[in-house]
């Protein structure tokens, strides 16, 4: 599939921005708690829906009618899109009474109801992402997509890079993040291993010529050989579904992705954590984590094969 920078910036931006709510909601009211004064706590959920909102806006921005986004909200039970964007919008009156309720301070009187709120923050916020994800996962057309290892690592890598940026703010305000940070390591190994199976998943083709030709004309008990494309340049489908990329230039980017995106930043917060703290350190890791995830999310869409592909000359997707 042609990448598109305005749905790799949306997935990677709001994927952060969920991310980062989520831990918020989750460790300000939970027996775990860090407890953020109000300033940073407002800091910290401001740069939250910031990320998500960016994110959604630059999703609109690939669209050949963008004034025809609403229609994508019309079809909630059966479209993945219209579920996310649904729960996305319904989403800020939700946050926003969250953050009223902690700028009254209603949770000093009333703290299991707001331990109760932050579940469901936490839990909304995880599953936008997730729908997300299944927008791609339930596509069958598309094989490299059509696993339940997308949607996982749509939200591992929000979470990842959400804990990235919470993990500054906290180190920011001088916070002890002396718990905090053994998980955000562990996390980070855990998106590491994630998108590694997702790979190990995708390694061989699902569908042949062979295959495709012989259902396409209900012939079982013989063999049917492509002989002509029929056409001899390029097409929407060939251009849009067929985006075809040298494999040595996939492989280099897949490298620098897992070790630029997840290698690298997990050593970089080991040694701010445990050798030498500086929040250059932590800064560096951020910048390399967000620019790995978008070098991952660039090959998320430049290795999808479409199906059709194997009527317009491809052997194998």
């Amino acid at each position: 599939m042609h990448p598109a920078f305005s749905v790799i910036f949306f997935t990677v931006t709001s994927g952060a921005g969920y991310g980062l709510i989520s831990l918020l909601s989750l460790f300000q009211f939970s027996h775990y708690g860090i407890f953020l004064d109000k300033s940073t706590f407002f800091i910290t959920a401001a740069i939250a829906i910031s990320l998500f909102t960016m994110g959604l806006i630059s999703s609109t921005f690939h669209l050949a009618n963008p004034k025809n986004a609403w229609r994508a909200f019309m079809r909630f039970r059966t479209s993945w899109l219209a579920r996310e964007g649904l729960l996305a919008i319904l989403f800020y009156p939700l946050i926003f009474l969250y953050l009223y309720l902690t700028y009254i301070d209603f949770q000093i009187e009333n703290f299991i109801l707001m331990q109760f709120l932050s579940f469901i923050i936490f839990t909304f916020a995880v599953v936008i992402i997730y729908c997300t994800g299944m927008i791609y996962a339930c596509l069958k057309t598309i094989p490299q997509w059509n696993t339940f290892w997308t949607p996982i690592n749509y939200i591992s890598i929000g979470i990842f890079l959400g804990g990235l940026i919470f993990f500054f703010i906290l180190d920011l305000y001088n916070y002890e993040v002396s718990l905090y940070k053994s998980y955000l390591l562990l996390f980070i190994v855990l998106a590491f291993v994630l998108k590694a199976l997702y790979y190990f998943s995708i390694r061989t083709p699902r569908h042949n010529i062979g295959q495709a030709t012989n259902a396409a004309i209900k012939l079982k008990d013989t063999k049917v050989r492509l002989l002509d494309v029929g056409h001899t340049g390029g097409t929407f489908l060939t251009d849009e579904f067929g985006y075809k990329v040298a494999e040595k230039k996939l492989f280099r980017v897949k490298l620098f992705s897992m070790i630029g995106g997840f290698l690298i930043p997990f050593l970089l917060i080991y040694i701010h954590s445990f050798i030498y703290e500086s929040l250059v350190i932590c800064f560096m890791a951020i910048f390399l984590a967000f620019l790995g995830m978008v070098a991952e999310r660039w090959l998320f869409f430049a290795q999808a094969k479409h199906v059709v592909n194997l009527y317009h000359g491809s052997q194998q997707v």
